[in-house]
């Protein structure tokens, strides 16, 4: 099987993932809310956080009600896009979990995924396997050894991959992957910051090695270049994760992505655009990024 290209970028670099760190930190400062007025609650984001997030986020705490008012500004809306996308894929994961014949979970760039633990009782027992490039699975790995306490142990597969020289099918099958199995497939905020050649090699793997029945989950951006008159000040919130460190390097429009899928076997059947993501999901007038959606398909 061919072997998905990646930026070189994510590679070189040996530290752990940084929209990683700020995509928690964003679930993090979310607990700042009243639990009612929450887009999600994950009590684990702020056990992942980096001292230099940790750091960040003191001040944040402090300055509640000017953070809140500039959230509701349509350049904050990446952030709120980054936590409805998170609460879309939660939702499908739980009606999932409700059918005996998923036997396991998916996750690809798990970063600081938390569901194996939050939806631990709805997993019961089902393996959950957690694929990311070695630096971030194993400093995901120490923290949780650290916090014996707060991570009550359950069936978690940590799959580390270079995607250099391995290939995702060996990886899986290598870990204990059942091909053919009833999978849900967690892959969220990835495809953005891949090739072209690496998101349809990686949608014909899953096609490939996930039985009939199964679910992916994801997102996706579109318009990267030639925004519409008066919108191009929206194209800062790819600029502004390049600037983190990892470049947005791919996108689809949400009318060519379902044939995207279909080639490898998938049929999407739940598509949310920004403003329905937003209607959905959001909480105190905070816009989503018009250029972010999200999907559920069935293989």
């Amino acid at each position: 099987m061919r072997v998905p290209q990646l930026p070189a970028e994510l590679h070189t670099s040996e530290r752990p993932s940084s929209t990683a760190q700020w995509t928690t930190l964003g679930r993090a400062l979310e607990l700042e809310r009243p639990r009612g007025r929450r887009i999600v609650s994950d009590e684990y984001a702020p056990v992942f956080l980096s001292p230099l997030s940790r750091t960040v986020l003191a001040p944040l705490r402090l300055s509640i009600p000017l953070v809140q008012l500039a959230e509701r500004h349509p350049l904050a809306g990446v952030s709120a896009s980054a936590l409805c996308r998170h609460r879309f894929i939660d939702e499908h994961l739980r009606a999932a979990l409700a059918d005996a014949e998923v036997a396991q979970v998916l996750i690809l760039g798990a970063g600081y995924d938390s569901r194996a633990y939050r939806f631990a009782d709805e997993l019961a027992g089902r393996p959950v396997h957690e694929v990311d490039l070695p630096p971030l699975s194993r400093r995901k790995a120490q923290i949780v050894a650290e916090h014996p306490a707060c991570f009550i142990g359950n069936a978690i597969t940590r799959v580390e991959i270079d995607f250099r020289t391995e290939s995702l099918a060996d990886r899986l099958t290598q870990s204990g992957f059942v091909v053919g199995a009833r999978t849900f497939v967690v892959w969220e905020g990835v495809s953005m910051y891949l090739t072209r050649a690496a998101v349809t090699d990686t949608l014909g793997t899953l096609g490939g090695l996930c039985g009939a029945g199964s679910t992916v989950a994801m997102d996706f951006w579109y318009r990267l270049d030639g925004m519409a008159p008066g919108r191009q000040v929206r194209r800062l919130g790819a600029r502004a994760i390049a600037l983190i460190g990892e470049p947005v390097t791919f996108g689809v429009a949400p009318t060519d992505v379902a044939a995207l899928l279909r080639v490898h076997g998938f049929e999407v059947f739940d598509l949310v655009r920004s403003h329905e993501l937003a209607a959905r999901y959001s909480t105190g007038g905070r816009p989503c990024e018009e250029s972010i959606y999200v999907l559920a398909a069935r293989h």
